[in-house]
């Protein structure tokens, strides 16, 4: 349905920008397919005498057409209405109007680009974003610049590999509700969220989810991993302010454990748990290969250390230790 919708999108846009006059609703209806197709299909679908029919038919063109014209105008497309003299409406897209100035881009800004998109180049909008250079390139890219050559040792990636990326970035860029089941690192159980996205963060590796959450009434954030099953839509539209971006970029590292007003000494493995290593603002070695580390305490450290299983064992806090212990009991009940 998606596919069809942009193809009768693409083919009105076609229509309206290669006129040189202004055309009737009658004659697009009769230029464009999609509409010949549905207007046969309604009225073999409607009921009673054939002139209701006809009526029905009408009508659901009607509301198409300008559904579309609206969505057209929304994506950016001028749509002039020219009323002629003997009263009839028509429409027309002018070249003139809808044209773009030329894209002028030196070799830094043509590297920039390239580098941004080969970051996607493992993520799902891998297609989007080669589509995306390939305009470029015919809108102007240098030719001596190739967007995919390499540009340093270290080349970025982002691994996208869960499931509800796409259509929580789909939701959050429409501003749509959604529902998923979630499952928390001390459950056994995943439980159902009613949530207003907010906007997607990449974190030490990992996706989160910004947004509200309509059953608790206050902003929260999610671990894209650890929801389960489909991401359902909701119509209905968002009930809470949705904050700047700086905000939710500082809530998301606030929830993933980047906000610390503590410290914590833990004990580690030797040769394990350098990203651990890297935070930590004192290292001693213990002998009999494990060393012991004091590392900064936030919001978020007990579900970090878990994923070092075994090879992190917490001294202090209490706190902390009972909640690593609470989550790693939860993983082990299953």
């Amino acid at each position: 349905m998606a596919i069809a919708k942009a193809e009768r999108l693409m083919n009105l846009a076609l229509c309206l920008l290669g006129t040189r006059r202004p055309l009737s609703k009658r004659e697009l209806r009769e230029s464009i397919e999609a509409y010949v197709e549905a207007s046969g299909r309604d009225r073999g679908a409607a009921s009673g005498s054939e002139k209701g029919g006809v009526a029905a038919s009408d009508d659901s063109f009607n509301r198409m057409f300008e559904r579309d014209k609206d969505d057209l105008r929304e994506l950016g497309l001028v749509i002039e209405t020219v009323e002629s003299l003997d009263g009839e409406v028509g429409y027309l897209a002018r070249r003139d109007s809808n044209r773009l100035p030329p894209i002028t881009l030196d070799a830094e800004e043509a590297a920039a680009l390239g580098l941004a998109a080969k970051v996607w180049q493992q993520a799902r909008l891998a297609g989007a974003a080669s589509g995306a250079l390939q305009k470029l390139r015919a809108a102007g890219l240098p030719e001596d610049v190739d967007p995919y050559e390499a540009h340093g040792a270290l080349e970025p990636r982002i691994p996208v590999h869960e499931a509800a990326f796409e259509p929580l970035m789909l939701a959050c860029r429409d501003r749509r509700p959604v529902v998923f089941d979630y499952r928390k690192a001390n459950a056994a159980q995943p439980g159902t969220r009613h949530v207003e996205p907010w906007a997607l963060e990449c974190w030490r590796g990992h996706w989160y989810l910004a947004g509200f959450d309509r059953d608790r009434g206050a902003e929260r954030v999610f671990r894209l991993s650890r929801i389960t099953g489909r991401v359902r839509s909701r119509g209905s539209g968002f009930t809470a302010p949705v904050p700047d971006v700086v905000t939710v970029r500082e809530t998301v590292a606030s929830w993933a454990g980047e906000s610390a007003d503590r410290s914590a000494r833990i004990r580690l493995r030797a040769d394990a748990g350098y990203p651990l290593r890297a935070k930590a603002t004192a290292v001693r070695e213990l002998g009999d290969g494990w060393d012991e580390l004091d590392i900064p305490y936030g919001h978020g450290l007990d579900a970090w250390l878990v994923e070092f299983g075994p090879d992190v064992v917490v001294l202090e806090p209490a706190e902390l230790r009972a909640d690593v212990l609470d989550r790693l009991r939860a993983v082990a009940g299953g």
